[in-house]
């Protein structure tokens, strides 16, 4: 059975936090109803749309099960929970479905029990926070509006309305953060023992406020008070500790998960599986070709009303693009790759590239299997870059 993942963008946040470099804005609520009636209708005329967009669903794609969606953001829960309703009632709709997992991204502070009580109905079973910090010093000066009370508040909520699968996200590099105050943030998550963990090193370049002034030298957003790269480094190392000794899996670089706890739709990214991708910026990938949306929400808006689907890019996989997605994606699972099924598929051989990275230790093989050496994980990007060579 050909399975799919459908991948919902709402593209709204109450602000703009001062590390994100994402397509997002601040915008009236009243632009909220809109905005989920066009991602609907994308989803129910996608056929037309695609065909119009020059996109063409390989067989048995335009067929295929749907079995994970995930609604991110931006801030997806500042929906009203009957927008989130209508948006996976389309999934059920206008796709054949055994919905397995339903994700939807939240921030603390935007959690009542009311709105989990809706959540679950519409039959949502996973919800992904974007904790980042339990330092209230770190969330202010990073501009993030919950503070530690609200996690340990909005975990509750949502324990008691029945979601029995929580992700924690977590930043490592945030204006202000020491190794005290790190440890504690990772010691506070394992107190509460979400399902699933992950852990970002913050990016620094020109899409954000505080990237663009740490590049300037600047001292604006508490730039001045961000850890240096060995620290980060320090402290993702320390994450990989801390989450191994309280038996959390790392079955990706920047992911953890209790058995059985790891991200169905995730999975599918990192696996090269089929998504298809609604709303403003929304990304899809169909095995042979990768097309997004638009970012701009109100662009978007117009064109999808006007029966046009505005697709920013387009690209059509070769043979050797689609081999370097398969090792750089592969290799970021701790499961590692089967050399011997990409060789046989793509009718090259891969001994020459890996003997360089086997050689330097960075990589461990065991038969056709090969994955990034212990250890190694905290420089993958210099595998990475190797490997392409």
């Amino acid at each position: 059975m050909n399975t799919l993942g459908i991948y919902v963008q709402v593209p709204f946040c109450q602000t703009k936090c001062t590390y994100c470099n994402f397509h997002t804005g601040v915008v009236s609520s009243a632009r909220f109803a809109p905005y989920v009636q066009c991602v609907c209708g994308e989803m129910a005329g996608r056929r037309t749309l695609y065909e119009a967009a020059g996109i063409a669903l390989p067989a048995g794609l335009a067929d295929a099960v749907v079995d994970t969606v995930y609604i991110g953001g931006g801030t997806p829960s500042l929906l009203d929970a009957a927008h989130l309703g209508r948006i996976v009632d389309a999934v059920r709709e206008n796709f054949a479905s055994e919905l397995r997992e339903i994700t939807l991204e939240a921030d603390p502070e935007t959690v009542t029990a009311e709105k989990a009580a809706a959540w679950v109905a519409a039959g949502i079973n996973r919800v992904s926070f974007g904790v980042q910090s339990f330092c209230d010093e770190e969330l202010q000066a990073a501009g993030r509006m919950h503070r530690r009370a609200d996690i340990y508040r909005a975990a509750a909520i949502l324990r008691g309305a029945g979601i029995a699968n929580i992700s924690f996200d977590l930043i490592a590099g945030l204006p202000k953060q020491t190794r005290v105050s790190w440890r504690e943030s990772l010691d506070s998550l394992v107190g509460l023992a979400p399902e699933h963990v992950s852990v970002y090193l913050l990016e620094v370049d020109e899409g954000s406020r505080l990237g663009a002034e740490l590049l300037r030298g600047g001292k604006r957003y508490s730039a001045g008070d961000v850890p240096g790269d060995d620290e980060m480094a320090e402290f993702y190392e320390t994450a990989c500790a801390v989450l191994g000794a309280a038996r959390y899996e790392h079955y990706e670089i920047s992911n953890w998960a209790k058995p059985g706890y790891a991200s169905r739709h995730n999975l599918k990214y990192w696996r090269r599986e089929p998504y298809l991708g609604f709303g403003a910026g929304a990304h899809s990938f169909s095995g042979t070709e990768r097309w997004a949306n638009a970012h701009d929400a109100a662009g978007y808006v117009g064109a999808v009303s006007a029966g046009r689907l505005p697709v920013e890019q387009l690209e059509k996989l070769t043979p050797e693009s689609a081999l370097e997605e398969e090792l750089f994606l592969g290799l970021r699972q701790l499961g590692g790759i089967d050399v011997g099924r990409i060789e046989r598929e793509y009718g090259v051989s891969l001994d020459s590239r890996f003997a360089r990275l086997d050689s330097a230790g960075l990589i461990e093989r065991k038969g056709t299997l090969v994955r990034l050496a212990p250890g190694k994980v905290s420089v993958s990007n210099e595998v990475f870059v190797e490997l392409m060579k």
